[in-house]
């Protein structure tokens, strides 16, 4: 299976429901075809998903930015073949700011550092697990993300230092979120909203703009 690069209209569907300026669609494409080229080495994404890359990942991803336009330093955990952590990051060549990238897996780090430095995306890539590294980013990042990473429970419990200093968590999650809420409000008294992905009507973005553990988890 190869990556569609827009013959098969899903890039020109991608970017009718998240419009960007040529610079960044000409910065987009270099990233999916770098995907396509180590995909097979490295198996970034899941292979199912490459014929729909544009809207799948790429827009997926981009609809996150439109969220927190103004913010200038995010954090990207558990970035795996960039998204959206690398998307996030071509964005930000226009408005200015910072993404740093958290992944555990060295052969991914090694992807995301050359899409960053193919692309000029203000990237870094830190090769580590995340647990060992949050607390360096308290206080110092506007906007947390996590796609399809793990358990809201567990995402909390990752960025509890940050949303308790003004950090925006931006969490995509699928048709099973009202559950992981369900079972996350057992220990955190969360201060939430959810906006409908603009890719997928079952599927839900989860802001957090705060959350204090229960005290009597």
């Amino acid at each position: 299976m190869t990556v569609d690069n827009g013959d098969n209209g899903d890039r020109a569907r991608a970017l009718r429901l998240t419009p960007v300026s040529r610079e960044t669609q000409e910065r987009l494409a270099l990233l999916v075809a770098e995907l396509a080229r180590w995909q097979k080495a490295k198996n970034l994404v899941s292979s199912a998903t490459l014929a729909d890359v544009w809207t799948r990942h790429v827009a997926d991803s981009l609809q996150l930015f439109t969220l927190a336009p103004d913010a200038k330093r995010w954090l990207d955990l558990g970035s795996g073949g960039g998204f959206p952590g690398l998307v996030l990051g071509i964005c930000l060549v226009e408005t200015g700011g910072h993404i740093d990238l958290v992944e555990s897996n060295a052969r991914k780090c090694a992807f995301l550092r050359h899409a960053a430095r193919l692309t000029g995306a203000p990237v870094t890539v830190h090769t580590a697990r995340i647990e060992d590294v949050i607390g360096e980013f308290t206080g110092k990042v506007d906007v947390v993300t996590a796609r399809a990473l793990a358990p809201l429970p567990n995402l909390i419990g990752w960025c509890r230092t940050l949303l308790r200093t003004g950090t925006l968590g931006l969490f995509p999650k699928g048709q099973y979120l009202d559950a992981e809420l369900t079972e996350a409000s057992k220990y955190w008294n969360i201060q939430a909203s959810t906006v409908v992905s603009v890719t997928d009507p079952a599927a839900r973005i989860l802001m957090i703009r705060g959350a204090e553990q229960r005290a009597d988890s």
